[in-house]
């Protein structure tokens, strides 16, 4: 039977409602939209959600306030927020009172469908910045939990070469496209290594608003700026003794980069309002998927720290360059989804295994496991995977490799923003510019679409 992850989305924006369902629908999630903080607590007490996805700025109770309800009385649920008053304050208090990822607005339909997807995927042990390291028990060394899958040459040699990569404290640089299994590999080194019992942190240094990165890696006193209502414990303490995973390091700020260049000479810092010194002992793995001599050249990313950094500098090679790989890459999450969702086993039809094999997957592995994940679900009971249960005309990704921005002729919208813009043209149409019958048939107020309108016009949107 298979088992849909269950997401509770609680937004003031009914516009928003039908179109988060079916765009998570379409991934295999079964979504429930409340539109304030009262109803969600009540949505709460009769299902189990996986995770909720809330606004912060809401009428009577505010995302923090529901947050906070969520930590008590559901520890176990995951939560993320999202606003359009991205600051550095609802950030902070967002995170250090428990939320698992912070969004502002605008974001495209792709970013928020991935960093769900990755919320849905995270342990609890594997949560950034956690307050407790791993559990340390009967966890041997070199007793590894993942494996990188590939035969390719090029992958072999980096097999080959993890084993002696992992076995001292140097720092690890890993370059490679998005989606070709960075993360992964990053975690392969640290379970094999005499860290194995140590904690494991992960920072993904573009998801966070720049302005919080110093903070997540350093921590800070309560006062030191706007929003820090408290201490807070930064990554590089957290992960004493273990290892630091800075995801898309090159996303940080100079001035941050130079402080964390110090970290890796002196294996001290500070915290952010605090003259304390405190040393710590941190293996650090950096991955990006920028072209760092193009960053260096165009003077976003220190040099010094790249040579830092890169004592061992690994290349992921693009899946469209093994793509001798795909056959058992594809049989890996077959298997991966049939066991999560307790289905018989099932193999690839034969015109899917022609047609996976020919294809660029500029999305990588990341890409290719997301198509397979969606055709054991639609597959159903079925033992045979075949193409229409992946390349499905109803999915606007159906045809990997083409424009992202253009199907059928059809350009789609990329962010949430557009979404509204969109639907809200597309209803006055309908009704001739009428905005009362317009409203009605979104589901909003007249008012709603008056402000849309106006907005829309200030910001040039609208002629």
């Amino acid at each position: 039977m298979e088992q849909k992850a269950q997401i509770l989305f609680v937004d003031d924006e009914h516009l928003l409602h039908g179109l988060f369902e079916r765009l998570f629908a379409r991934h295999g999630m079964k979504v429930t939209c409340c539109s304030d903080a009262t109803q969600a607590i009540e949505a709460l007490k009769k299902t189990a959600y996986n995770l909720v996805v809330t606004d912060f700025v809401m009428p009577d109770m505010d995302g923090l306030e529901l947050l906070s309800y969520i930590r008590k009385e559901h520890p176990g649920i995951k939560v993320i927020m999202i606003t359009a008053h991205s600051n550095v304050q609802h950030a902070v208090r967002s995170m250090k009172n428990g939320a698992i990822d912070y969004i502002p607005k605008p974001f495209s339909t792709t970013e928020l469908v991935e960093r769900v997807q990755k919320c849905l995927a995270t342990k609890e042990e594997e949560m950034p910045l956690v307050a407790h390291p791993r559990s340390r028990k009967n966890k041997a060394r070199g007793q590894t939990t993942v494996t990188y899958v590939g035969e390719h040459p090029r992958i072999k040699k980096l097999k080959q070469l993890l084993p002696r990569v992992s076995k001292n404290k140097a720092p690890v640089f890993i370059q490679g496209e998005s989606g070709t299994g960075k993360e992964i590999l990053a975690k392969l080194i640290h379970q094999m290594s005499d860290r194995a019992n140590g904690p494991y942190i992960t920072l993904n240094c573009a998801n966070l608003p720049k302005e919080l990165v110093e903070s997540h890696l350093f921590g800070h006193r309560k006062g030191a700026f706007t929003g820090a209502i408290d201490d807070m414990t930064g990554a590089f303490e957290v992960a004493n003794n273990g290892t630091l995973l800075l995801d898309e390091i090159t996303e940080i700020d100079l001035v941050v980069q130079a402080k964390l260049l110090r970290v890796l000479q002196e294996s001290e810092f500070q915290k952010i309002g605090s003259s304390d010194v405190k040393k710590v002992d941190v293996r650090v793995i950096a991955t990006s998927n920028r072209n760092l001599n193009e960053a260096i050249q165009e003077g976003i990313f220190r040099e010094d720290l790249f040579h830092r950094l890169s004592v061992f500098p690994l290349s992921v090679p693009a899946l469209r360059d093994r793509l001798s790989d795909v056959p058992q890459l594809v049989k890996h999450f077959v298997n991966k989804y049939t066991t999560l969702y307790e289905l018989p086993e099932k193999r690839i039809g034969a015109d899917l295994a022609a047609k996976l094999a020919d294809f660029p997957w500029p999305g990588n592995v990341r890409q290719l496991e997301n198509v397979i994940h969606r055709g054991v679900i639609l597959s159903a009971d079925r033992e045979i995977i075949e193409v229409e249960d992946v390349f499905n005309d109803f999915f606007n990704d159906a045809e990997p490799g083409g424009d992202g921005d253009v199907v059928s002729g059809k350009r789609i919208p990329q962010t949430i923003d557009d979404m509204e813009r969109v639907m809200i043209m597309k209803a006055l149409a309908d009704t001739n510019n009428n905005q009362q019958r317009a409203a009605e048939k979104l589901g909003i107020s007249a008012r709603t679409i008056r402000n849309k309108l106006r907005r829309y016009r200030d910001t040039g949107l609208l002629n």
